[in-house]
């Protein structure tokens, strides 16, 4: 699940270099280069990359800009494979994989009846049900607010 990356690798100017073209922005206008794992902290999208790129070994260090990555090589090394990384950087779920169910997801005690305490137990309909309890109880008290002018 999740949607395709569209890449293009290029070959750069020079040997050991590639440069891959992606039909989206990774980084915005901002330039961002790893030269190593540890470079690569966080949950952005370039960062998720370019760890998922030095996993294979195969790389030295990552350039991202906008929708451009490019990438050095380590010595004595191809790019095969890594534009299918690159591509496959938004799927959450591969293949043979199954993906959750919304029952799956629900919490073990859903509450049964509305969180205002001395209402007297009113019962929740099926779809207010899956409402969390902190936006049921905010949207009664917006609605008392409105109510009370």
């Amino acid at each position: 699940m999740g949607q395709s990356v569209g890449v293009v690798e290029k070959a750069a100017g020079s040997p050991g270099i590639v440069r891959f073209e992606l039909n989206r922005t990774l980084s915005g206008q901002g330039h961002e280069r790893f030269a190593t794992t540890a470079d690569a902290r966080g949950d952005r999208p370039s960062a998720v990359l370019a760890r998922r790129l030095f996993d294979t070994g195969q790389v030295a260090a990552v350039h991202v800009y906008s929708n451009i990555v490019t990438v050095d090589l380590a010595k004595g090394r191809d790019s095969t494979g890594l534009a299918a990384i690159v591509g496959d950087l938004y799927q959450y779920w591969l293949p043979g994989v199954e993906p959750p169910t919304f029952d799956d997801l629900e919490p073990e005690d859903a509450p049964e009846s509305a969180s205002g305490g001395g209402e007297g137990g009113v019962e929740l309909s099926e779809a207010a049900k899956r409402v969390p309890p902190h936006l049921l109880e905010r949207s009664r008290a917006a609605r008392e607010r409105w109510a009370s002018k």
